[in-house]
């Protein structure tokens, strides 16, 4: 009886096919490795484009018969998957809650509409009138930067109830950039960012929000009284209509599609914001360049085309703009300059910083995007 066994032959053979295996799907893994750290770019998500540029991409990948659709990625996952998700809470708001009590009974009403105000108390009385044109359906924040607050609360009632936040010698901007987060605000519908030297005998806050609501504005602010001064042609108030979206200007400044300063265009005094523009202009706000000049002429980029559609001056519900200093005494006396004059040229600097910034950030980003996607360049130009 012959004993079954394996010939040293047939061994040896099988092992070097094993290792010959072994080897091919180890090299196959390196060159994986090597590819994707080759090609970044193919790892362009949804969350590093512009909103305009993905919808280019969208017609372009739709159109394209050879084009694959994409598919986004959720990083902001990245921060919470330590987390069950039963208790991420990832929103908030700045409805006040009680400090004892079912928390489910705290709030008899939630507000839709937020209004803030950059204020000193010299303007106490003025920030009250605005205030009282604001309906319950209305959350007040108030930034105050001369660090006075205590005694609002002595003088109006509806500062009880009104959010206070100060810090000395601040702007708007400043604070919005640090208060404001898209995710602390996602509760309202429509947020204001207004200065204190605005008249508000013509104004309506409701009704303000009816018209912009109908009109599909985005981005909005009230018309200017004409008689009492402004400092573009789009923002003065037209009599007799609702709201008005484009304006005559020097002709060098005109372009097609209409662009700022004659359309899709709104002041920085006095701006209105719908919760997603508002998420987008919040990360346009640059950190260091806290007088907002400049910002004005790119709110543009936070509205989907046409933007000049989207935004636009509601002259039914008008305002005065008073044109009172009020940061300039917040400024300091140096190198020969008053106060006021150095606060100014420290706006001028900024405007002249930030059109620079976007512009040469516009020119680097989609150059990347050519070279990455040569195939796909049309679209950008």
């Amino acid at each position: 009886m012959g004993i079954l066994s394996r010939s040293p032959t047939s061994t040896r053979r099988s092992e070097d096919n094993g290792m010959k295996l072994l080897a091919t799907a180890l090299f196959a893994i390196a060159f994986g490795i090597l590819l994707g750290l080759s090609f970044p770019s193919l790892w362009i998500t949804k969350a590093s484009l512009p909103e305009n540029v993905l919808h280019s991409i969208a017609i372009s990948h739709r159109d394209s018969d050879t084009a694959t659709p994409t598919q986004d990625i959720d990083i902001s996952k990245a921060c919470t998957e330590r987390l069950p998700p039963g208790i991420i809470a990832s929103e908030s708001d700045f409805y006040l809650r009680r400090l004892w009590g079912n928390p489910e009974e705290d709030l008899k009403k939630k507000p839709r509409y937020l209004a803030t105000f950059t204020v000193g108390y010299k303007q106490r009385y003025n920030i009250d009138a605005c205030v009282k044109k604001f309906s319950d359906n209305f959350t007040i924040v108030l930034f105050h930067y001369d660090g006075r607050t205590s005694e609002w609360n002595d003088e109006f009632e509806w500062s009880k109830n009104a959010i206070h936040i100060s810090v000395l010698k601040q702007t708007k901007w400043w604070y919005a950039k640090r208060f404001l987060h898209p995710d602390i605000v996602a509760r309202y519908d429509y947020i204001f960012i207004w200065d204190e030297d605005l008249g508000v005998d013509h104004f309506d806050a409701e009704e303000y929000i009816h018209l912009v609501k109908k009109h599909g504005l985005e981005i909005s602010q009230p018309g200017l009284d004409p008689e009492r001064g402004f400092t573009w042609q789009i923002t003065k108030r037209r009599e007799h209509i609702e709201v008005h979206k484009e304006t005559d200007e020097k002709l060098d400044w005109c372009s097609d599609p209409p662009r700022p300063p004659c359309a899709a265009f709104v002041e920085i005094m006095a701006p209105v914001f719908s919760r997603d523009a508002w998420r987008c202009v919040w990360h346009l706000i640059q950190n260091d360049l806290v007088h907002g000049w400049g910002l004005d002429f790119a709110l543009r980029r936070c509205v989907e085309e046409p933007a000049h559609e989207k935004i636009g001056i509601v002259d039914s519900q008008w305002i005065v703009h008073q044109f009172i200093p009020s940061l300039g005494s917040q400024g300091k006396e140096e190198k020969g300059k008053s106060p006021w004059q150095g606060v100014r040229d420290r706006c001028h600097l900024e405007w002249k910083l930030f059109s620079s910034r976007v512009e040469n950030a516009e020119k680097d980003y989609f150059k990347t995007l050519q070279v990455q996607s040569p195939s796909n360049s049309t679209i950008f130009q």
